[in-house]
């Protein structure tokens, strides 16, 4: 499986980016998974719900399933953050893993930078970072795109990852 990374710092647009990405490179036929970074607490069920209670009583895992889909919740309690590597081994074949965040990982990205944010590039300090996806110009060595086409990244990650 091919694997190409969108990161950059809070607020840069890093989600939106990923979500345009999905949907023009699904629509060009290729099927795309993705893997989201977070670097606080989450739950994906609610209080009350019975997989909810089942985790809260200890469970180490909870499968919930439906006709719709499925989701298979671990829970780490006291142990180390999963290694990237390992976590994209839990995935199904598919043409291209989208991943977003991960910055210290060394896998291809693109960053994406909003000049508000006011926060140095991290293209300038990390070479596994291949271009820029920004909302204004900027001084790099790296390809830079306007952080809105969508397409024009797209089709640089897919040129890049050889599809």
């Amino acid at each position: 499986m091919k694997i190409y990374g969108v990161t950059g710092y809070k607020n840069a647009g890093k989600t939106g980016l990923m979500e345009r990405l999905v949907t023009e490179i699904t629509g060009r036929g290729f099927t795309v998974s993705t893997l989201k970074h977070a670097h606080h607490s989450f739950d994906v069920d609610h209080p009350g719900k019975d997989s909810y209670r089942h985790r809260h009583a200890g469970a180490h895992q909870v499968l919930l399933s439906s006709r719709a889909r499925w989701a298979l919740m671990t829970e780490l309690r006291e142990n180390d953050e999963v290694p990237l590597a390992d976590l994209l081994k839990q995935l199904d074949p598919v043409d291209l893993i989208l991943v977003e965040g991960y910055k210290r990982d060394k896998h291809p990205k693109i960053e994406a930078y909003r000049s508000a944010n006011n926060h140095p590039l991290i293209a300038q300090e990390d070479e596994t970072i291949r271009a820029i996806a920004s909302d204004c110009a900027l001084d790099v060595t790296q390809p830079q795109f306007d952080l809105n086409d969508t397409k024009a990244i797209a089709d640089f990650i897919l040129s890049e990852v050889g599809l």
